[in-house]
C-alpha cells in the first residue's frame, strides 16, 4: 500500500491505513470527552468536591502539561525502535492510559478531604499525561503518512470523524450516570468504574490494531538531532507556527464549551437536565457527518478559508445561546439550544478536519529550513495547546460558578445564568470570530506549500 507523491499529485491514502490510523480516535473520544463533560459535576454533585478545587486541579494539570507535552514530542522524534518512534509511543501509552482513566471514575469509596483530592489529582494529571505519550506521537503519524495537500485533510477528517463517534459513546455513558444520579451515589460510582473499565480495554486494543496494521514511513527519517530548548526554539521561530497556535488556542475556548458546561446549561438554564446527553448529540452528530462537506469545501476554497468559515459558524452558533433566556417555556428552550447545537457541530467539524492538516504543512516548512522532522515537537505544542484552552474554560467555570454564588442542585439566580451564558456563548462569539479574523494573515497556502514540497523533495514514496 502506497501513497505516491510527484510533483505535488498524489494517489489517495488506501481505506485501510486511513481507518486503521484513526481507529485509536474511537477511544480517544470516548475518554476525553467523558472526562471533560462529566468529571467537574461527578466530583461537585457525587465527591462534593468544591467546583474551586477542581478548577485548580486542571489548572496544574496544563501547568505540568508544559512540561510534560514538548518532552513527549522530543522523545518521540528522536526514538529508535523496530516499531518506529511513533507506533513505539503509541504501544507504550495504552496500559498508562486505561490505568488513569479507571483511577479518574473509581476512587475508593473510604477517601474523603484532602485524601480524595490528592486522589483526583494524581488521577487526573496522571491521565492526560499518558494520553499525552500517545496523542503526540498518533498525530505526528498522521503527518508522516501523506505529504499531499489535500490528503492530509482527509486523514485527519477521518480521524475526527471517528473521534466524534466514541465521543457520542461517551454521551450514552453519561446517560446512564446521569439516570444513576436519581437512585444513589454508589450507583453512580458502580457505573462509572464498570464504564471506565470497559473503555480502558477498548482503547488497548484499538492502539494494538493500529500499531500492527500502520507502518511507518522511511523517506521522513530527517530525525530531529538539536536538544529539546532547540527544538522549542524552532517552533517559535516558525512565523506559521506561533499564528497556527495561537488561532488553535482561540478557536478552542470556544468549542471546549460544549463540553464543560452543557450539563449545568441544559440543568439550570433550560431546566430539562435529562435531556443534556441529547442536545451535546446534536453536535456530534453534525460534527461527524459534516466532515465530508468540509473535505469537499476545503479543497474548492482553500484550508485555510475553510476554517475560517467554520470558526465563523462556530463562534455565531454558541453565541446565539443567549436567545434561551427570552423564552419561557422548557419546551422552546430546549429546541432553540438544539438547533444552535447541531449547527455549532457542523461548523466545528471544519477546524477539527482542516486544523492538523495545516500544522502538516507548518512541520513542511520547518524541515525546509532546518532539514530536520519535528512532528512530535510540533504536535506537542499543538496538543497543549487544546488542553490548555480546555483547561481555561474549566478553570474558569470553577472560579465562575464558586463567585456566583452557584448552589449545587438548587434554582439559580438571573446572575449565575448569565455567568453561565457568558462562558457558554459569549467566550466562544468573542473569540471564534476574532481567531477567523486573525487567521486571515496566514500565508501558508496550497501554492505556498507546493513550493515547500517541491524544495525539500517532492518525489518522495510513502509506505504506508
Amino acid at each position: 500500500m502506497s501513497t505516491q507523491t510527484v510533483g505535488g499529485t498524489s494517489s489517495r491514502t488506501p481505506w485501510s491505513v486511513v481507518l486503521a490510523y484513526g481507529a485509536p480516535a474511537v477511544g480517544m473520544g470516548y475518554m476525553s470527552l467523558l472526562l471533560s463533560l462529566y468529571v467537574m459535576k461527578f466530583a461537585t454533585d457525587v465527591l462534593l468536591i468544591a467546583p474551586v478545587v477542581m478548577g485548580l486541579i486542571f489548572s496544574a494539570s496544563r501547568i505540568w502539561d508544559a512540561v510534560s507535552d514538548p518532552l513527549a514530542g522530543y522523545l518521540s522524534d528522536r526514538t529508535r525502535s523496530s516499531l518506529g518512534r511513533r507506533r513505539s509511543w503509541c504501544l507504550a501509552s495504552a496500559i498508562p492510559v486505561g490505568i488513569t482513566f479507571i483511577m479518574v471514575f473509581s476512587p475508593p469509596e473510604s477517601l474523603s478531604g484532602a485524601a480524595l483530592t490528592a486522589w483526583m489529582a494524581v488521577a487526573i494529571i496522571g491521565f492526560y499525561t499518558a494520553l499525552t505519550l500517545f496523542f503526540v506521537p498518533h498525530l505526528s503519524l498522521g503527518a508522516e503518512l501523506s505529504s499531499d495537500y489535500h490528503e492530509r485533510t482527509r486523514l485527519f477528517g477521518i480521524r475526527h470523524s471517528l473521534y466524534t463517534v466514541g465521543s457520542i459513546l461517551a454521551l450514552v455513558s453519561m446517560q446512564f450516570l446521569i439516570g444513576a444520579e436519581a437512585s444513589s451515589e454508589a450507583e453512580v460510582r458502580q457505573i462509572s468504574a464498570l464504564q471506565s473499565w470497559i473503555a480502558a480495554v477498548v482503547m488497548a486494543a484499538l492502539i494494538l490494531y493500529a500499531v500492527v496494521k500502520l507502518r511507518e514511513r522511511t523517506d521522513f527519517e530527517h530525525p530531529n538531532t538539536s536538544g529539546p530548548f532547540q527544538a522549542i526554539k524552532d517552533v517559535l521561530a516558525n512565523p506559521h507556527a506561533r499564528l497556527l497556535y495561537t488561532v488553535w488556542f482561540i478557536e478552542n475556548i470556544g468549542t471546549s464549551a460544549i463540553g464543560a458546561l452543557t450539563l449545568y446549561v441544559t440543568a439550570y438554564i433550560v431546566g430539562a437536565s435529562q435531556w443534556a446527553p441529547v442536545i451535546i448529540l446534536c453536535y456530534m452528530i453534525t460534527s461527524s457527518l459534516g466532515v465530508p462537506v468540509w473535505l469537499s469545501l476545503s479543497r474548492r476554497w482553500g484550508k485555510i478559508h475553510a476554517w475560517r468559515i467554520s470558526m465563523v459558524g462556530t463562534g455565531v452558533s454558541f453565541g446565539a445561546m443567549f436567545g434561551m433566556l427570552l423564552f419561557d417555556s422548557v419546551e422552546a428552550r430546549l429546541a432553540w439550544i438544539m438547533a444552535f447545537a447541531f449547527l455549532a457541530g457542523f461548523s466545528a467539524a471544519g477546524g477539527g478536519s482542516t486544523g492538523p492538516s495545516v500544522q502538516s504543512d507548518v512541520v513542511d516548512f520547518d524541515e525546509l529550513k532546518t532539514g530536520q522532522r519535528k512532528e512530535g515537537s510540533y504536535y506537542a505544542a499543538w496538543n497543549f495547546v487544546n488542553k490548555s484552552a480546555l483547561g481555561v474554560i474549566l478553570l474558569l467555570t470553577g472560579f465562575v460558578l464558586e463567585f456566583s454564588a452557584f448552589v449545587p442542585n438548587q434554582v439559580q439566580t438571573l446572575e449565575v445564568k448569565l455567568a453561565m451564558l457568558g462562558l457558554y456563548g459569549g467566550a466562544p462569539l468573542v473569540f471564534c470570530t476574532f481567531g477567523a479574523w486573525l487567521f486571515g494573515r496566514f500565508q501558508l497556502d496550497e501554492t505556498a506549500h507546493l513550493a515547500i514540497r517541491a524544495q525539500i523533495g517532492g518525489g518522495r514514496t510513502s509506505q504506508a
